[in-house]
């Protein structure tokens, strides 16, 4: 008889949050701690075969930030194949990030990787809250054909290992992790007792293994080395023959265990799309509504970085000035902030101010260098005036905000902010008259966004006057500015005469105003001349309380505040901006309502303001102040609080998009406010964006003991149901509600949640602790809080309404007559598919990114442009010359041949 000696796959490694219950600081004192017992370890003792630093190079960097000796160590070890570092810079949650920012974060993780030895090849997702339907794509374009999983996987997987397929057709085998990546965390003291434990796992998950090879995970979250592991393991091999340990890495027991498929022919299961299942593990699917203001700044940082910075710049801008170093700072901290415990916000309140700065500078950098671009673009348009510039790279219309300098508001447009004439205005009423002068007026032009000349025009004695006009090549100080001043201070000098002076400004009228943008194309620019608007403008109607365009008509209710949408097919749905606001007794991760709720849906007055009237522009401001308890007590809503919500609803010419703020200064504790939107016809499914796809999902979802399923789900870019697409700034909560007859009538929109707890247990929602139990006060969100999105009826393309909704249109004062680049022109022409990138890569080649969004066979055509085809570790896959194919929702990455 042939005794089967089962493999085992005992796999050292550590679960490293960078920052959670603690802060980045504090962790890393422990894991500068762990790393300095764990690398001399590995070097002197050749036992310990192998160790996993969880994925993620930022462990690496963080610690030989300190350490800097430790970097010659590292690569030693990876290159021998005794640690293995990567594919991540950090282990990201999925939904809550952009694509490309998960792009990204491989892109670099590999890179950082490949200086030190090379990258784990597999998709090591231990512990992210779901996955996204793309994620198999995204390997298998790193070139790996492995992915290690947990919280996610649904009942229907009845195998640790399955074939993951995303929407393109492309597939890994997934290796599912029946108890999390900690099965085999603690070492015992003796062989026979970790075979004892592996035992029982192996029985206790028969039907999953079905007879495969085990996976040993040794570690979990913040766990040191057991340099007792080898002993342990040598002596569970000498005292048994029912299984074989082996402490060995990731790669080599998945490509064991895909042999073991092949040598018994077993069939894998094929799981198609996302997993957001809570059948095996908790998917937390709460922490997309527990902090709005993080993900609000996510969105803005990473649309400051991947829609303005770098393709302006990589367009705009000569080839020597692709600022690579500076957009690599901000990339840097938009990728510290995707590790999950970080942008989910399921951490300290000192963890969340952290990423909070990180995302506020990666945002001022974006924006400061696609401001920049444009500036000097337009700076060397040959256009006396405004020059728009389309930053999106579809053709499209809509309004863009100018600067106009003289009396008159030019024909077509619409006045924001009007500055009178000041005769004299003292900006400074006293400066030294030394050297420092001119620095000083430079300030006060960059501040005032205006040039500064300085005109000895004989007024009082010791005093400079100064013309604020604005600059067309960006000047501060003209250079007859800088003589007059030079002049000035040495006639002080020579005659001792005042050695002080007072600076005195004189400005022109000027004004801000809305123009018109006709059908402008693509990543092109154009002269911008003032004409009659065409086509029906927007207005307000005789009863201050509706707005209307010729294409959508919104009418507010006095009684309840919501509001009518009425489109030019004369379709209409009424009760709009229902605001429904009950408990929430759960913590970050989880939503959980009081035992006792009370739940309020009607505000106690309503008032209605017009704050702009038209004709490019027209806002209706909508103030419910409603009563909401104040906090959750015993189980019960409790006390009361009036607070305003302010709705802003905003329209314009041309427009189908209505544009709404939902504002509020929050001063109730422990609650959910959601926005209801009824849909035009009830609806089985929604379809809502994430990343690089749009994903289908239905009513209800799938939950397990450990977590009660909630049909509440992420809404990256867009959310469409019934014949409503609603568009939304950052990744936001929604549910399909009203279900009758299997149909939903509703569509719920969190805009916030507020919750006094990092976790917590029991409770009603999910009966365990998701992490430490600690109280905190940042999630309770007492502050003013708004949230930008929008929504329209009908057939439209929801990217295309993203686009307009948050990705407006910029201009910049052209270079006058005399410059050099034609007054219109277009930088790059793509066709047929979604753009998610356009940046330079290190050798100055233009890189773009496109993703068929629609499920349909396309072309994706570039006329006049040639390049390789390449996937995402940059090896080439393909040659095209103004054109390729691309499969339904397939992701292609152009490197083109040299520009133009």
């Amino acid at each position: 008889m042939t005794v089967v000696i089962r493999p085992v796959a005992v796999i050292p490694h550590t679960h490293w949050d960078r920052e959670w219950y603690l802060p980045f600081q504090t962790f890393r004192l422990r894991l500068v701690a762990l790393l300095d017992e764990l690398l001399p370890a590995l070097e002197a003792d050749p036992a310990f075969a192998h160790f996993t630093l969880d994925g993620q190079l930022a462990v690496v960097d963080d610690h030989v930030a300190v350490r800097p000796e430790h970097e010659a160590v590292v690569r030693r070890l990876v290159t021998s194949g005794r640690v293995s570092v990567g594919p991540w810079y950090t282990l990201p949650d999925e939904f809550l990030v952009s694509g490309e920012t998960l792009v990204r974060d491989l892109q670099v993780g590999m890179a950082r990787a490949a200086e030190l030895g090379g990258a784990m090849a597999v998709g090591y997702l231990p512990d992210m809250f779901g996955h996204v339907a793309q994620m198999p794509q995204l390997l298998a374009q790193c070139g790996f054909a492995h992915a290690v999983v947990w919280r996610g996987v649904p009942a229907s997987v009845d195998r640790t290992s399955f074939r993951w397929v995303a929407p393109d057709g492309s597939a890994v085998r997934a290796e599912y992790l029946p108890t999390g990546y900690g099965n085999g965390a603690r070492v015992p003291a003796t062989g026979a007792e970790l075979v004892a434990r592996v035992d029982e796992f192996a029985r206790s998950h028969a039907t999953l293994l079905d007879g495969a090879p085990v996976l040993w995970m040794n570690g979990t979250d913040h766990l040191l080395p057991q340099p007792h592991l080898a002993r342990v393991v040598a002596e569970a091999n000498a005292g048994q023959h029912d299984y074989e340990l082996r402490v060995t890495s990731l790669p080599e027991a998945l490509d064991a265990a895909a042999a073991h498929d092949a040598t018994t022919g077993t069939v894998l299961a094929v799981h198609d799309g996302e997993l957001r299942s809570g059948a095996r593990a908790n998917l937390l699917m709460g922490v997309v509504s527990n902090r709005v203001d993080v993900r609000a700044a996510a969105a803005r940082a990473e649309r400051a970085l991947e829609r303005r910075a770098e393709p302006l710049s990589a367009l705009l801008l000569p080839v020597e000035r692709w600022p690579a170093a500076l957009l690599a700072e901000g990339w840097l901290g938009v990728l510290r902030n995707a590790a999950h415990d970080s942008v989910c916000a399921c951490s300290a309140d000192e963890v969340v101010d952290a990423v909070m700065h990180r995302y506020a500078e990666a945002r001022q950098l974006g924006d400061g260098l696609g401001d920049a671009a444009v500036a000097v673009h337009a700076a060397a348009v040959a256009h006396d005036g405004p020059v728009v510039v389309n930053p999106a790279a579809r053709t499209r219309s809509g309004l863009v905000e100018l600067d106009h300098r003289g009396g008159d508001a030019p024909p077509g447009t619409q006045d924001i902010e009007v500055r009178g004439a000041e005769a004299v205005l003292h900006l400074l009423p006293s400066i030294a008259l030394g050297a420092g002068l001119v620095a000083e007026l430079e300030y006060l032009a960059q501040y005032r966004g205006a040039r500064i000349e300085v005109v000895d025009d004989g007024g009082a004695p010791g005093e400079v006057v100064v013309d604020l006009a604005r600059s067309p090549a960006g000047q501060l100080v003209t250079a007859d500015a800088r003589a007059v001043l030079e002049a000035l201070m040495r006639g002080g000098a020579e005659t001792g005469g005042p050695r002080r002076c007072r600076v005195v400004v004189r400005q022109e009228p000027a004004r801000r105003v809305l123009a018109r943008v006709d059908e402008l194309a693509g990543y092109a620019w154009r002269g911008w001349q003032p004409g009659p608007l065409a086509g029906a403008p927007v207005a307000v109607g005789p009863d201050d309380r509706s707005l209307g365009n010729g294409l959508v008509d919104v009418v507010v209710d006095p009684a309840d505040g919501t509001w009518a949408l009425t489109d030019d097919r004369g379709e209409t749905v009424p009760g709009l901006g229902r605001l429904v606001d009950g408990g929430d007794v759960g913590d970050t991760y989880n939503w959980c309502p009081p035992d006792h709720d009370a739940v309020v849906d009607r505000p106690t007055s309503v008032t209605i303001e017009v704050t702009e009237r038209g004709p490019l522009r027209a806002r209706l401001v909508v103030r419910a102040t409603h009563g909401w308890p104040t906090h959750a007590d015993g189980g019960a809503r409790v006390g009361l609080v009036e607070v305003d919500v302010v709705t802003t609803l905003e329209l314009r010419a041309g427009e189908r998009l209505v544009r709404l703020t939902t504002a509020l200064d929050n001063r109730a504790r422990d609650h959910r406010l959601r926005v209801h939107l009824p849909l035009p016809r009830p609806a089985t499914a929604s379809e809502a964006g994430c990343s690089f796809a749009a994903v289908t999902r239905g009513l209800v979802a799938e939950g397990g003991p450990t977590e009660m399923a909630l049909a509440t789900y992420p809404a990256d870019r867009f959310v469409r149901a019934g014949g409503l697409t609603v568009v939304v700034e950052g990744v936001t909560e929604y549910e399909l509600v009203a279900i009758d007859n299997d149909n939903a009538h509703e569509l719920a929109l969190t805009m916030l949640r507020a919750t006094g707890w990092l976790s917590q247990g029991p409770m009603a929602t999910r009966p365990l602790p998701a992490g430490p139990v600690i109280a905190l006060e940042g999630p309770q969100l007492q502050k003013p809080v708004a949230v930008r999105w929008g929504m329209a009826l009908g057939d439209v393309d929801p990217w295309a309404l993203h686009d307009d909704a948050f990705l407006p249109f910029e201009a910049a004062a052209g270079g006058g007559t005399a410059a050099t680049v034609a007054a219109d022109g277009q930088a790059l022409e793509v066709r047929g598919a979604e753009v998610s990138a356009v940046r330079r890569t290190a050798g100055g080649a233009l890189e773009v990114r496109v993703f068929e969004a629609h499920g349909t066979l396309t072309t994706v055509d570039m006329p006049g442009r040639s390049g390789r085809l390449v996937d995402l570790r940059g090896a080439e896959v393909g040659r095209f010359e103004g054109s390729f194919p691309l499969r339904p929702h397939g992701i292609a990455t152009a490197v083109l041949d040299a520009d133009r």
